[in-house]
């Protein structure tokens, strides 16, 4: 039963073969009507196959050109993992969090995933939710999801469908009904998100623009044990964005969480048909319309889009993506390490590794052990040979220290890794340089700088900029200046996420400070790792030679 693309995952899929495909099917089930029930039992389990084999998606965009308005619901990689994700979310009973940018079909999969459950899952309660009514169902309106939802049953063969369905009585307006099994779809809409009784699984649409969002949380909260909030983001400190800076993210194969929200990431990157020439011109085009923090918050998912003060924006991150690529240096210079020690709760341990510029790998745990963080720091810089791995020295990272003194003094320290305490509270270095060496124009550092870790973290954001200008304008530096990010770093998009975040305040004395954790945000730990790995210390002073 299963089809497989000719190309594989190729874009655009062969529509064509699709369809030979499931005519064959149909002709072979309605000539043999016991394959109709094989295909009902083979699907069950399968919602991924009955949504590729069966289901049509639909974009008007697509009117009076080359393809068809309607056409085969063919999920790509990304989409299938979303399907695996709400599987996973539902059989663990577990909330999930969608955190999409536009036009990548994330709406489209919840309501193929909705149908299939209504049609396979007896008794199945689903409920939609949306900030506005008409955003749930208006009729003749594909916007709409309900209306999505009625154009996918629609589409498909009456063997899967049930034998006494009338659209009439069954297919009502924000409610849809299985005379045969029971299931039901309800659609709410504002503050009437979870009035209307229990659940066995409530999808909340743009849940990031609601309103009165405590109270509709209020509301859900005793009927389904299942929440999928789907957004796109809208700014900091909101529910949405609370819930997703606490939640962890989910990983195909990986068990879901009870107690946080599982977070499923779709990046515009993750579409087959979004090219960086895509993104490229619709940069372009906001930047000309002066919708850029519209685009940022759209396209690259930035929550920060519109917070002033960011320390690093998150385009210059973006063109450092691959930058050694783009603008051909390696890696040469040596192996920096930087270890962020847990502070308390649900804080994690953080570790980068880079070689020369380019960095090269990032982990992140949760262990509230100082030694066994430190052990496992280690171990994981033991291979590279001669490195200088450094670690926050203050509060609990002073175990890092008493943990490397032991091993030391038993012989199990690895060779060829140097420990050097590095501390955010200390005075800056070089008190009496200017900001920029050598301009006279710029102030000095002491004056500029409140500590060593405002200091740190905008070197990094100079280090960005000047990988920004390389790329975009072709302005010529030196690639030991720069920084470059490669494209398959595991967590590259939360390492994006965390280096965007920091806002620069100014004490009383208006010396730069730096705001990790602006409201409802969590702790950077890997882009607090990164500066330090980027700002390397040596017997107590910075090198010099290695930062400015």
């Amino acid at each position: 039963m299963t089809f497989q693309a000719k190309d594989g995952f190729a874009w655009p899929p062969n529509y064509t073969a699709v369809l030979m495909w499931r005519q064959a099917q149909l002709a072979q089930m309605r000539a043999d009507p016991a394959l109709i029930y094989g295909s009902r039992e083979y699907y069950r389990t399968r919602p991924i196959e009955f949504i590729t084999h069966w289901i049509d998606t639909f974009d008007p965009r697509n009117a009076g050109g080359e393809m068809p308005s309607r056409l085969p619901f063919v999920l790509f990689p990304r989409q299938r993992h979303l399907v695996l994700f709400l599987l996973a979310c539902l059989n663990g009973e577990a909330a999930g969090l969608i955190e999409k940018c536009r036009d990548v079909g994330a709406t489209w999969v919840c309501c193929a995933f909705s149908v299939w459950l209504w049609l396979f899952w007896p008794g199945a309660a689903v409920g939609w939710g949306s900030r506005k009514e008409q955003l749930v169902d208006k009729l003749g309106d594909p916007d709409s999801i309900f209306e999505k939802m009625r154009m996918i049953i629609g589409g498909l063969p009456p063997e899967f469908l049930p034998a006494s369905l009338s659209p009439k009585d069954h297919l009502t307006y924000m409610k849809f009904i299985n005379p045969e099994n029971g299931a039901t779809i309800t659609g709410e809409a504002g503050d009437n998100i979870g009035r209307g009784g229990r659940k066995r699984i409530y999808f909340k649409d743009e849940s990031a623009h609601y309103e009165r969002p405590e109270k509709i949380e209020a509301a859900l909260a005793d009927n389904t044990r299942v929440q999928i909030d789907i957004s796109s983001v809208n700014g900091l400190g909101n529910v949405f964005h609370r819930r997703r800076e606490s939640g962890i993210d989910w990983q195909p194969g990986q068990p879901v969480a009870k107690t946080v929200a599982n977070v499923f990431v779709m990046d515009w990157r993750d579409h087959p048909a979004k090219s960086q020439t895509w993104y490229d011109d619709r940069y372009a085009r906001a930047k000309g319309e002066g919708l850029l923090h519209v685009f940022a918050q759209e396209v690259d998912r930035n929550y920060a889009a519109a917070v002033d003060g960011v320390i690093i924006p998150a385009e210059w991150v973006k063109s450092a993506i691959d930058a050694h690529i783009k603008l051909r240096f390696d890696d040469a210079g040596g192996w920096v390490a930087a270890l962020d020690v847990a502070d308390e709760g649900g804080d994690l341990n953080a570790l980068a590794k880079r070689k020369g510029v380019i960095l090269k790998a990032v982990d992140e745990w949760g262990e509230s052990d100082t030694g066994k963080t430190t052990r496992r720091a280690l171990d994981a810089c033991s291979s590279l040979g001669t490195v200088q791995l450094q670690y926050d020295c203050i509060g609990v990272g002073a175990g890092v220290k008493a943990e490397s003194n032991r091993l030391t003094s038993e012989g199990f320290m690895p060779k060829g890794i140097r420990l050097i305490p590095w501390n955010a509270g200390a005075a800056v270095v070089k008190p009496d340089e200017n900001v920029v060496r050598g301009d006279r124009n710029t102030p000095l550092n002491k004056d500029f700088y409140a500590n060593f870790k405002a200091q740190a973290w905008w070197d990094l954001r100079r280090r960005f900029e000047r990988t920004h200008r390389a790329v975009v304008e072709g302005i010529t530096y030196d690639p030991s200046d720069m920084i470059s990010l490669p494209s398959d770093l595991p967590m590259l998009r939360k390492i994006e996420k965390e280096l965007s975040q920091p806002t620069a305040v100014k004490d009383s004395r208006m010396r730069l400070v730096v705001d990790k954790k602006p409201p409802g945000t969590k702790s950077p730990n890997l882009a607090d790792a990164i500066v330090m790995a980027y700002f390397p210390v040596s017997a107590g002073m910075l090198d010099y030679e290695l930062w400015v």
